[in-house]
């Protein structure tokens, strides 16, 4: 899909219900703290609202992390998000792996913020799910859905794995999946490329991204998987001064 369809598309997408989702799924995806716990009844009630497609997901995520320590939740955020590529909640690197493209398409997003009057955090890659997230909530909804449509398939990947890993974090991923148009054409041969092969750059035998019928078996021989370091909590997205 080129830029002029995903603009067109994204326009179509906009909705207050698709805002809910994305602001409540950017904080969901959040590194656990008291605050966010403390959000959690607020949530509820704003997902509420939300037709069942996208309110039976997400309270499957506020319902675990309001049943567990905050302990707990912090060192499972890490097992799940940080100590593998398959997890990465960087949308970019599904595409690009860490290759010298990557910097050019990180650029793109710091654009696409500053157009809008805000200043991409200082302390978090601008390609953190949960930022863009934020971002197609309540910054320019209509630029932050072309993102997201621009890295569909990294969001697909995301999915399935935490979808095959058994993660609580999945349903958030399944309710913004549920905000945009069913995979096809491209996006779907992009998913399925992407899931036997890695991104690139990467070696031969990367840990597998998808569920095994999304790909050909695995070697034996496959590489362990690579640590990503422990991110700090995501700063908000801030106005420019």
């Amino acid at each position: 899909m080129n830029r002029a369809a995903r603009a067109a598309l994204a326009r179509t997408l906009v909705s207050r219900e698709h805002a809910v989702v994305h602001r409540v799924a950017a904080l969901l995806l959040e590194y656990p703290t008291d605050e966010l716990l403390g959000l959690l009844p607020a949530l509820r009630s704003a997902v509420t609202e939300l037709d069942v497609s996208f309110r039976g997901p997400l309270d499957q995520v506020l319902d675990h992390l309001g049943g567990h320590p905050l302990p707990e939740l912090e060192a499972e955020y890490v097992r799940t998000f940080d100590l593998t590529r398959r997890n990465a909640l960087y949308l970019t690197y599904y595409a690009y792996g860490d290759t010298r493209k990557r910097g050019v398409a990180l650029v793109e997003f710091k654009q696409a913020y500053r157009a809008a009057g805000l200043e991409p955090p200082e302390d978090e890659l601008p390609d953190h799910l949960a930022v863009v997230l934020e971002f197609a909530a309540t910054g320019d909804r209509e630029a932050g859905l072309r993102l997201l449509l621009a890295h569909r398939a990294g969001l697909e990947l995301l999915r399935l794995a935490l979808l095959d890993a058994g993660s609580p974090y999945a349903g958030a991923l399944v309710a913004v999946s549920a905000t945009l148009p069913q995979l096809a054409g491209e996006d779907r041969a992009a998913v399925e490329r992407l899931a036997a092969e890695g991104p690139p750059g990467e070696d031969v035998g990367l840990e597998p991204f998808a569920p095994p019928s999304y790909m050909p078996p695995v070697s034996a021989h496959a590489s362990a998987p690579t640590s990503l370091p422990t991110p700090t909590r995501r700063p908000v997205i801030g106005a420019r001064p």
